[in-house]
């Protein structure tokens, strides 16, 4: 029986929207300050597409720049899955888009919605395909135009929110790469943060419009509280298997939801927060994107060598949430 594949990533790419929406512009929407969203968040600025900017369109430049770090064409590509909960329309599927656009062959693409989550969700996904001798190389994008179903009206949520996209090329690779996975959700919760209409369950009308229905609502604290112990969870769920603690681990990149959960989640782990990548004063929350976004930039600014062992890890709506141990 042939051993299963090693698969690691082999390019990453990122995408950020040139508008920045700092507190103090937020101010002039909202009643609130720049000391109020700091001090409860961490965000200071926050990244917003142009009015005529898609996800999809975001997606791709990522998607390009990941290929070009892997040295590779749109045509190696043997799968694309793109993680959003903001695609450019219910169907087709954002990630019909992205092949479309950058020029790949007809191989399988499809969308993913986890919120948070997606992006470790979607490596997870094309691990297995690549681990099975399915495909060879898979490419997987989360990509979120968060600002198209944030509520500007609504100063608990409006201060989080930001768009963006994040990239990686997977593939068979000699050594090291993904080591563990853990996955899961809870349905029985999913609503403490939802999009209430637009399905099939409320239909859009003028009635949901009305009611801004159509926009991002969210129960903060109980979320807050998932959070951090969910998160904290799932990092000890991915590395016991591997006979690791967080100790071993080089860097910890969290989806970057609150700077107070992922302090509180430090703290958890009996991790000093020099050991976590944090990018979230720059870009809010992005959902899927803020993974994938930390992930490139914490590689771009050299706090990952080869050899390191790395934990992604992140919690968003579902409930759901995911880790993953990679060695680079």
């Amino acid at each position: 029986m042939c051993e299963p594949k090693k698969v690691g990533i082999l390019g990453l790419g990122c995408y950020l929207p040139d508008k920045v929406l700092t507190n103090k512009e937020i101010e002039k929407i909202v009643d609130t300050t720049d000391e109020w969203i700091t001090t409860r968040t961490g965000i200071k600025e926050r990244r917003i597409a142009r009015g005529d900017e898609t996800t999809s369109d975001m997606a791709t430049e990522a998607a390009k720049r990941a290929l070009a770090d892997a040295k590779l064409k749109a045509e190696d590509i043997d799968l694309i899955i793109v993680a959003t909960i903001t695609p450019d329309m219910f169907f087709p599927a954002t990630a019909c888009l992205v092949q479309q656009k950058i020029g790949a062959r007809q191989v399988p693409a499809f969308d993913i919605s986890v919120a948070c989550s997606g992006f470790i969700y979607g490596i997870a996904i094309a691990n297995q395909f690549i681990k099975s001798g399915t495909y060879k190389h898979a490419l997987v994008v989360a990509a979120e135009k968060l600002s198209s179903i944030t509520d500007w009206q609504d100063r608990s949520t409006c201060v989080l929110f930001g768009d963006g996209a994040g990239a990686a090329v997977l593939g068979p690779v000699e050594k090291g790469g993904i080591l563990s996975v853990y996955l899961g959700a809870n349905g029985s919760q999913g609503e403490l943060i939802k999009l209430p209409a637009g399905g099939s369950k409320i239909p859009a009308s003028h009635k949901s419009v009305d009611d801004r229905l159509h926009f991002i609502k969210m129960s903060g604290t109980e979320l807050f509280k998932h959070a951090v112990k969910i998160m904290a969870d799932a990092a000890r769920e991915v590395t016991s298997p591997l006979g690791l603690t967080a100790a071993d681990i080089s860097l910890v990149i969290p989806h970057q939801a609150n700077m107070r959960i992922l302090s509180a989640v430090a703290k958890r782990m009996g991790l000093t927060e020099d050991k976590i990548y944090f990018n979230i004063a720059k870009y809010g929350n992005m959902s899927a994107a803020s993974s994938a976004v930390a992930l490139v930039e914490a590689v771009q600014e050299g706090r990952i060598k080869k050899g390191d062992k790395i934990l992604l890890d992140a919690f968003g709506g579902g409930l759901t949430w995911g880790a993953m141990v990679i060695e680079w």
